[in-house]
């Protein structure tokens, strides 16, 4: 078993004895959960390629030949990510719910990014600075004042309403997300707009159909191809229909946007709902 590392700047201070089962990395959580995941589908086995990167899980004799093969690097700068709100819809038709009106307030999932140098927080999600903090230090034993980067994914208030807990950070968005935040001049200090890469890490993604001037982030981690999708994906089920939340500006475009994801991820981070995986075989 790893040993368990704080989530922090350093990533380097490590407990000395095995930890206990509660306390595990992101890296052999979402290994463990994948291993599940395969399960699932009866796979056979794996393999690695020659340079260290996985190579792909080989399917059953039926289908030989068929491999399902991870689309990340292994020499990412990304060390650790995790999801810190797991968000839910104000109205969800999978559970029955009607379109036409909501039934529970929305919290969008906010998730943070980090490297040796830095702590990339994406759509912080809850209003209360209090509970925000609180939060991040349950999921990563973080500050706010550890945040040096926030990243907005689109213009909806529930994807930024907890940004002013966060004033010692720089404040990030795609251009025209930029704009019209500043516009409505909510915050007291200007959100810039992004370069396509974050930290020479993480990439700025056009995800356009919620809203059109939405952008998402992708990321290599430990093989993984990883896409904070913001509300590009609302869910796992609606993911699973190509299906755009009620309140999309483009039904069409939304659904292109989904395939387009699903030709980049191995790993896909919804607006409101839990991270899932996007194994394709070749």
């Amino acid at each position: 078993m790893e040993t368990h590392r704080r989530f922090d700047k350093s990533f380097t201070q490590k407990k000395t004895h095995s930890a206990p089962d509660h306390q595990i990395t992101r890296a052999s959580f979402v290994k463990r959960d994948l291993s599940a995941f395969i399960g699932t589908l009866g796979l056979a086995g794996s393999s690695r390629s020659s340079e260290g990167r996985p190579a792909g899980i080989v399917l059953p004799e039926t289908e030989t030949g068929r491999l399902f093969r991870l689309r990340g690097k292994t020499n990412s700068r990304i060390k650790h990510w995790d999801v810190i709100t797991i968000g839910n819809l104000s109205r969800n038709r999978y559970w029955g719910e009607s379109d036409e009106r909501g039934v529970r307030s929305a919290i969008c999932s906010c998730t943070l990014i980090a490297g040796e140098d830095f702590h990339l927080l994406v759509d912080p999600s809850l209003e209360s600075e209090k509970e925000m903090a609180a939060e991040l230090d349950r999921r990563t034993g973080l500050s706010t004042s550890e945040i040096d980067t926030v990243f907005i994914t689109h213009t909806h208030g529930d994807h930024h309403c907890g940004l002013a807990h966060f004033p010692k950070a720089r404040w990030l968005a795609g251009a025209k997300v930029a704009e019209g935040l500043n516009k409505a001049k909510r915050y007291s200090k200007a959100i810039e707009p992004a370069d396509a890469r974050i930290h020479g890490a993480v990439d700025v993604i056009s995800t356009p159909g919620h809203t059109m001037d939405h952008c998402s982030l992708s990321f290599d981690w430990e093989g993984f191809s990883v896409v904070v999708a913001g509300d590009a994906v609302a869910t796992q089920d609606f993911w699973a229909e190509r299906r755009g939340y009620y309140n999309v500006v483009d039904f069409e475009l939304s659904a292109r946007t989904m395939d387009k994801i699903a030709l980049i991820a191995d790993i896909v981070v919804p607006g409101h709902d839990n991270y899932f995986f996007t194994l394709s075989h070749t």
